[in-house]
């Protein structure tokens, strides 16, 4: 489902955890570290061994493999390594002219910046723009281990801060890039009845880098909100599968059916993103700031719908998943069916069209097999069949305290850490049982808490109400403040708070959860 959306006052969680139970500092860990440097030898291996299946087309002289090979990976580089340079650009242009104000840029201060600049141009331009921003992450993973525990603090969210960058860019190139290559290589090999190596080298780089980044997108989400229980590197693994084979299912499939009704499969894809599509925008989304730019969102994430599942909406998805993968198995269903009833029985034998039937079903059954593996057993929330699930969606808190004031959200942001362990909702063991979706405020109201609600420490106050669900327009607005975040994280003893506007009643203060 969603992120937590808590309805609650200052002063609300008072007395539920001993004064002095401080909450346990987040650490870089080795197993991150190895976490980054995986993802960046799938990033490489995808690129590079399309490159090298594009070239030992052209040497070839298959001239129209190689055209689509290297279009499916020139042009999703070009859009994703555009998007990292205006991301880099706005970031450095904003520091710089925070920190140069009232003074001259000249000397070496000038030069140092000319070089950055040239250096970042030249990293882009050579299509190394992901590679860059892996490696940077790594460093200032080190950083928070090595650094004072002032400083360590500061290092493990800019960390944090480069993670959420990489793992957009990378699920948006895999879904522009790896997703079309892997379909492109399959329909090759079902045409010449034959398997290359490098062909086969090319389309498990490509299923492999979107089953990571699907999974690595989550996992770098969860990880990254304090009101969202961690994904452990079990679940991550375990959803690597379930994306793999689900995915693998659906590209066979495509390719099956492209390699006969090459006219008819564009029509299908066309279709199914059309229905996809509506479906979403039915679902009344609420992730970007206008109308226009909602529905281009939504177009994109109905290219997403085109191989896998990807939540969107907040609540419970699970309705909505086993829609979607109903949806699914109809569809592969009757894409090889019809491909069996009409492929070429000259080039391919009736044994080997059985063996790719049982791959498509077979492999869409250890997808959904790891899919209830994760949920009954490795989600961060617990087993979605577990009655501490139900127990936790609604949940009573104490009222306001008299004369607090209401009109303001007075919590530190969720993407740095609290520094008052009296200031965390829940008691230590409620983080390992579940998140509260929604916490209601009794009727009858019980006896004030003791409390007087928190007004220390730096306040960043922000004229709009927090987004109900972490998205990418709220990505770009969560990038306009991380320069003031991390400033004042770095010069405050004391974490500094977020004041959003409240869209609600006066008596009522929603919260909302923010993201990375």
């Amino acid at each position: 489902g969603g992120p937590a959306v808590l309805l609650e006052s200052p002063g609300s969680d008072g007395g539920r955890r001993a004064a002095g139970a401080a909450p346990p500092a987040r650490r870089y860990r080795l197993r991150d570290g190895c976490w980054v440097f995986c993802a960046l030898l799938v990033c490489f291996a995808d690129g590079a061994s399309d490159l090298w299946l594009a070239a030992h087309y052209y040497v070839r002289g298959q001239r129209w493999w190689f055209g689509l090979t290297l279009l499916f990976v020139l042009l999703p580089s070009l859009v994703v390594q555009m998007l990292s340079l205006r991301w880099f650009v706005y970031d450095f242009a904003a520091s710089t002219k925070d920190s140069g104000a009232g003074t001259k840029d000249s000397g070496p201060r000038g030069c140092c910046r000319l070089c950055v600049w040239l250096l970042q141009g030249l990293i882009h331009l050579l299509q190394l723009g992901q590679v860059w921003r892996y490696l940077r992450t790594l460093y200032l993973g080190l950083q928070s281990r090595w650094q004072a525990e002032h400083r360590r603090r500061h290092f493990y969210w800019r960390m944090m801060f480069e993670s959420a960058d990489i793992s957009m860019l990378r699920l948006l190139e895999a879904f522009l890039k790896s997703a079309p290559q892997l379909v492109l290589q399959l329909s090759i090999m079902v045409q010449q009845n034959s398997i290359e190596p490098l062909q086969g080298l090319s389309a498990s780089a490509s299923l492999v880098s979107l089953a990571w980044m699907i999974a690595s997108y989550q996992k770098v989400l969860r990880d990254s909100r304090e009101d969202k229980m961690p994904m452990s590197y079990k679940g991550a693994v375990v959803q690597i599968l379930w994306h793999l084979f689900t995915i693998a299912a659906r590209a066979i499939a495509f390719a099956l059916f492209a390699s006969v009704f090459q006219l008819y499969f564009g029509i299908f894809i066309v279709t199914h993103w059309c229905i996809m599509t509506f479906w979403i925008i039915q679902g009344e989304t609420d992730f970007c700031m206008s109308k226009w730019e909602e529905i281009i969102y939504n177009m994109v994430v109905g290219i997403i719908y085109i191989f896998c599942w990807f939540n969107v909406k907040e609540g419970r998805s699970r309705y909505r998943m086993c829609i979607y993968y109903i949806i699914t198995l109809s569809e592969n269903a009757a894409l090889t069916i019809l491909w069996f009833l009409y492929y070429d029985r000259e080039t391919t034998s009736d044994f080997d069209a059985l063996i790719l039937v049982c791959v498509v079903s077979s492999s869409f059954a250890l997808g959904i097999f790891f899919m209830f593996i994760y949920y009954c057993l490795l989600h961060p929330n617990g087993p979605i069949f577990s009655h501490r699930n139900v127990g936790c969606i609604f949940r009573q808190e104490p009222p306001p305290v008299p004369g607090s004031p209401t009109d303001a959200v007075t919590s530190p942001p969720r993407s740095l850490p609290r520094t008052t362990g009296g200031e965390r909702e829940g008691a230590p063991g409620e983080r390992d049982s579940c998140v509260p979706v929604f916490q209601v405020r009794p009727c009858a109201p019980p006896a004030p808490a003791a409390r007087a609600p928190r007004t220390e420490g730096p306040v960043i106050r922000i004229d709009l109400p927090r987004k109900k669900y972490p998205a990418w327009d709220a990505h770009f607005i969560d990038r306009r403040l991380r320069k003031t975040i991390l400033a004042l994280e770095y010069a405050s003893p004391t974490t500094p708070r977020l004041q959003y506007r409240t869209p609600g009643a006066p008596q009522e203060v929603l919260e909302y959860e923010t993201t990375v």
